[in-house]
Formats: C-alpha cells, structure tokens, sequence
C-alpha cells in the first residue's frame, strides 16, 4: 500500500480546492484535483444522427456524447492509473491534457470529474481521495471509478465500439 507524501498530506490539510480557484492552482494542487477515475480514458463517440458515428472533440448542436467501456491501452484496469502518464500524448495523439485554459471546452469530462464539478461552482464528491486521506478506497468502493468494469483497446474489435456503450456511474453520486 503506497504512503502519502508529505506534500500531498498538506496539500490534504490545507483544504485549497475551497478557497483556490482552478485558474489559480499551481501544479500539484491542479494534478491532485484529479479523482483517478480514468473515466476519462474511456473511448466516446458522439451520435449525431448521420450514418456512421465519429470520435470528436467538440459536440455541435444535438449531438449526443456516449461512454464506452473500451479503455486506451495504457491504463492500468486496476489501479485506474495511465502507465504513460508522462508521454500520453505523444503516444496516443488524440488523449487531450487537461489544463486551466482548456477545461471550459472539455464538454466530455462525465459529469462526476472532479474538475468539471468544481469548474461548475460544485465541492467536491464525498468519495474523492482529497476528502478520504489521499486514498482512492472509497471511489473504487462506490463504484465511480473504472476499476473492474473495463476492456482494453487491444482487446476488443474497434468496428463494433457502438455495442460497448456504459450508464454505469458517469454521473456524481453527491
């Protein structure tokens, strides 16, 4: 079991995601607000009532965002970690970085990201490490996180993604 950091039990103590604006946050505080639910890692795609269905990353008019339960081939299913965190993308040239100047325009964060919640003006959900010690238990325990409900990229034949569509905890639950 991984002990927390020092840094990371200040960051805990300090309770900063109240008072600090995500436009304000420096990089340990920004990187900590990420839950680690890897919903993120998801392949979507947007129907828009036309034939085929195409990954995007912009939503346009009544087009509608689908969740699969295929994951990019670099998340570790159990940890709900990415084990190319540092090169994501580069390796996966469609994987977007999160930051403070794109976040209003990430319309396919699900609602339950930890980011989105608070760029809405939303606390944080109880389940968060921040609000659990820095541990990721309750998450995986609720259910919000991907752990065991998942596929790999490689594992799975892309043509039939449309087949592969989740409901199961996009949403927040608090």
């Amino acid at each position: 079991m991984a002990k927390i950091s020092a840094n990371m039990n200040a960051l805990i103590a300090s309770r900063y995601w109240e008072t600090t604006p995500l436009t304000q946050m420096d990089e340990a505080q920004w990187e900590a607000i990420c839950d680690g639910c890897a919903k993120c890692c998801l392949h979507k795609f947007i129907d828009d009532d036309v034939e085929e269905a195409h990954f995007t990353d912009t939503a346009k008019g009544e087009e509608e965002m689908f969740f699969t339960d295929i994951a990019c081939q670099y998340l570790h299913t159990k940890t709900c970690q990415c084990t190319e965190y540092e090169n994501r993308t580069e390796l996966v040239p469609h994987c977007v970085k999160l930051t403070q100047a794109n976040l209003p325009e990430i319309f396919y964060m699900p609602p339950s990201c930890s980011y989105r919640r608070l760029h809405e003006g939303k606390a944080l959900a109880s389940w968060h490490p921040l609000l659990n010690g820095g541990k990721a238990h309750k998450m995986h325990a609720e259910g919000m996180s991907v752990r065991n409900k998942i596929v790999s990229e490689l594992e799975v034949n892309m043509d039939e993604f449309e087949e592969r569509i989740v409901t199961w905890p996009l949403n927040e639950l608090d």
